[in-house]
């Protein structure tokens, strides 16, 4: 499957979603991160940029919220709307999961719903999360798993990917990949019961871990 095929579909899908009062988040991933003030904090997949304004707020002016989106209808409402509420503690970038365009060591906090999902290269998306993550720096992240493989049928339809589920790896993989990554302390938070999509079941969950180093362990 073309990642091209991927993009486009993602990007026209949540695009048209930008214009509609709707929710596009499997999961709470910022209700159980606890963002502090001072803290800078990202959310990939950030959409209309409601959870980054929401952080921009309890971060205040001493921190600073980060979008990442690839779906350029989104990063635009999501620029409009922090323009309508006069927030100039948060930006919105437009880049891949896989190349994420900030700085190293940047982020106390990563977060994402239900988005990580769409990648084509799930190391490498975490191997950027780590990367931009300072020392002790932590993620709370909400996303999908499979029961089991997800057939090439759905695997390679950009469709199936761009709403959410034929992207998902096992929850095996999923974790094994935190741990390869380097991420210590992951635990998950809550889990969903297996809900049917085409020839499998899904499970939505929220995992969260940290980068190590950065001070105390005693922190949560």
């Amino acid at each position: 499957m073309s990642d091209i095929k991927v993009i486009k579909a993602i990007d026209e899908r949540y695009s048209a979603l930008a214009e509609k009062s709707c929710c596009l988040s499997c999961g709470g991933a910022l209700g159980l991160s606890d963002v502090r003030p001072g803290e800078t904090a990202v959310d990939l997949g950030s959409g209309k940029g409601a959870d980054v304004l929401k952080m921009a707020g309890i971060v205040g002016k001493t921190g600073f919220a980060y979008g990442v989106d690839t779906a350029q209808g989104m990063l635009a409402a999501a620029r409009r709307n922090a323009e309508k509420l006069g927030v100039e503690n948060a930006a919105f970038v437009e880049s891949s999961f896989e190349s994420i365009q900030l700085k190293d060591d940047l982020a106390d906090l990563v977060i994402s719903n239900c988005s990580i999902n769409h990648a084509a290269d799930k190391p490498k998306v975490w191997s950027e999360v780590f990367r931009i993550l300072k020392p002790g720096g932590r993620f709370v992240v909400s996303d999908i798993y499979s029961s089991v493989e997800v057939p090439a049928e759905y695997r390679d339809d950009p469709e199936a990917v761009a709403e959410c589920w034929a992207g998902a790896v096992t929850r095996e993989v999923y974790l094994a990949t935190l741990v390869e990554t380097g991420f210590d302390r992951i635990r998950v938070l809550e889990e969903s019961v297996p809900y049917a999509k085409g020839k499998i079941e899904v499970s939505s969950f929220t995992v969260t871990g940290r980068k190590p180093g950065g001070g105390c362990s005693c922190c949560k």
